[in-house]
């Protein structure tokens, strides 16, 4: 029988927070607020079940890692319930179910997702050479505004929705830094890479903050681009709120505060910038 819930503890189906409220900014974005329920329906099916593969890919990658690294353990992979035949089962069928779904978009969409899946099966292994890996997860995420865009219409490469991309990429490379820096002596024990095993902490914080400095900045972009009201305006002034608060309260020497709430605190950006996306076009 299926383990349902161990599945999705698997794919932190939480952190679609993440993904989902900017593939729906760029649908929102590209059909001037006008996007049908039918095309948001199929871009959530799209990204949750491509996200789902690529969790599940990316923990199937990390497994003899996972097993070893303490805060790891409550994984369900790591407890044993579920195995790697029944993982790689879920990750077919949840590409077979992107390919499905994304068929019923425009053609251009079938054309381009294997461009897109291509960072979300690359970055699981990038932390093996670079400490950079941060940013491919960031690419990898970007895909999702991207897609959206796309699906509702949007020209492939408008200004706004490379600014778009841009902005997610920074602002999600910028936390995952700072997430990823309480692992270092592990990190460094095993070979593995990140932005603080490369330069050290202190300078990964500072790489940290030039990134979502630049995130706000090209947030602001997308609506000096299209000409975006006041309301939108004030989606990214919130955001830019939550990450100067997401910074100030860790530093390089102390990482009591990096625990899974300040990890998904920053879903606070995708949220706020979606909303107040959509409510500029009311």
């Amino acid at each position: 029988m299926v383990n349902v819930k161990a599945h999705i503890n698997n794919i932190a189906l939480s952190h679609t927070i993440f993904d989902l409220p900017f593939a729906f900014m760029g649908a929102i974005l590209a059909t001037g607020g006008r996007v049908e329920v039918w095309t948001l329906f199929l871009i959530a099916m799209a990204v949750t079940s491509g996200r789902a593969a690529a969790l599940a890919i990316d923990n199937l990658a990390d497994l003899k890692f996972d097993k070893l690294q303490p805060r790891m353990a409550n994984r369900a992979m790591v407890k044993g319930e579920i195995s790697r035949g029944e993982a790689m089962k879920f990750i077919l069928l949840c590409l077979l179910i992107m390919v499905i779904t994304v068929a019923q978009l425009p053609p251009i969409c079938l054309k381009l997702l294997p461009l897109a899946a291509i960072p979300f099966i690359i970055y699981p292994f990038t932390k093996r050479f670079t400490g950079w890996c941060h940013v491919f997860l960031g690419v990898a995420i970007s895909m999702a505004p991207a897609g959206g865009w796309v699906a509702a219409g949007g020209e492939v490469f408008a200004p706004a929705i490379i600014f778009l991309c841009m902005a997610v990429i920074l602002w999600m490379a910028g936390f995952d830094a700072l997430y990823g820096a309480q692992d270092e002596k592990f990190d460094k024990a095993h070979g593995l890479h990140s932005l603080t095993t490369e330069f050290g902490a202190k300078k990964a914080f500072k790489i940290s903050k030039i990134f979502h400095v630049l995130c706000v900045i090209c947030f602001a972009a997308v609506g000096i681009t299209l000409g975006l009201g006041i309301f939108y305006f004030l989606g990214v002034l919130i955001a830019a709120l939550t990450l100067i608060y997401q910074h100030k309260i860790v530093s390089p020497t102390n990482f009591s505060q990096i625990t899974q709430e300040y990890f998904m605190r920053n879903g606070i950006v995708s949220v706020a910038i979606c909303f107040f996306t959509w409510i500029n076009f009311w």
